[in-house]
């Protein structure tokens, strides 16, 4: 246990902090998933509307540092290329 105020603080914002970390990559992780559930169902105007739906989720999830910059711009280019790719 924190022994001084501003100890016991930090741990205090920490935990805020965590929790708000969390949520925002899960919420990208959803818009993910609904992005290749749109792509295995086989609906190309469906898989579009989810990939402009999570593109900026995704890139507003790696500005406020959740995941790396590259990694999130990984990700984009990926389920671009597979959307795009549907017959």
């Amino acid at each position: 246990m924190a022994n001084t105020t501003s100890a016991q603080k930090a741990t205090r914002k920490i935990e805020r902090r965590t929790a708000v970390n969390k949520a925002r990559g899960t919420r990208m992780k959803t818009e993910i998933r609904k992005v290749e559930e749109a792509i295995t169902a086989g609906d190309k105007q469906n898989a579009i509307a989810s990939l402009k739906a999570a593109e900026p989720v995704i890139a507003k999830t790696a500005q406020k540092g959740v995941v790396h910059k590259k990694t999130a711009s990984r990700k984009i280019s990926r389920l671009t290329k597979r959307v795009m790719s549907m017959a």
